[in-house]
């Protein structure tokens, strides 16, 4: 597979030729990064890259497996437009690291636990999403889960704030290779 290295904010993504994968990653994924999913597919939908680039969720943890995103996290989500009911929470695992390009961290103990279980071979794919963050200078995604329903619109405005970096990333590498 043709890979090639793209700088980006002072450091250096390689990101395969063909499809680029982006995994988003939290505890339990049913919060955080099954919304991180949702805002980033209507963002690649909307800017015509769904052939080329493709997303996924899961959780550093078992805790939620087969479960459906948090109805809170789904009804901030829906206020926005963002449709989270196809997500079935499910634990990263030892695939995710060689298919996905990028994995990116809602904070830094799940970061950390992806360090972990990452092999070296893969772990410049590991980031914090918030590195792709234009307007919030936080470093990470704040668990909304013990909180009020405030707390899941605050996520999604990170979020939504992130994937645009990421997009922006990911459209960069899209047209570098279609001139190429």
């Amino acid at each position: 597979m043709l890979q090639k290295s793209l700088p980006y904010n002072g450091f250096s993504l390689t990101l395969s030729a063909m499809m680029t994968k982006v995994l988003f990653v939290c505890m339990g994924n049913i919060c955080r990064s099954p919304s991180a999913e949702g805002v980033f597919r209507r963002m690649i939908d909307e800017a015509g890259l769904s052939d080329v680039v493709g997303t996924d969720s899961a959780g550093t943890h078992n805790f939620h497996i087969g479960e459906a995103p948090d109805a809170r996290a789904q009804a901030a989500a829906r206020k926005r437009g963002y449709e989270l009911s196809h997500s079935v929470a499910r634990q990263i695992c030892a695939d995710d690291f060689r298919e996905f390009d990028l994995i990116l961290s809602m904070d830094w103990e799940n970061l950390s636990a992806l360090q972990q279980q990452c092999p070296k071979v893969y772990q410049h794919k590991l980031m914090l999403l918030m590195r792709f963050a234009n307007e919030f200078e936080e470093a990470t995604v704040p668990d909304p889960y013990y909180g009020g329903p405030e707390g899941f619109g605050k996520v999604l405005d990170y979020l939504e704030d992130a994937c645009q970096g990421v997009l922006e990333m990911v459209r960069k590498r899209v047209l570098q290779y279609q001139a190429a």
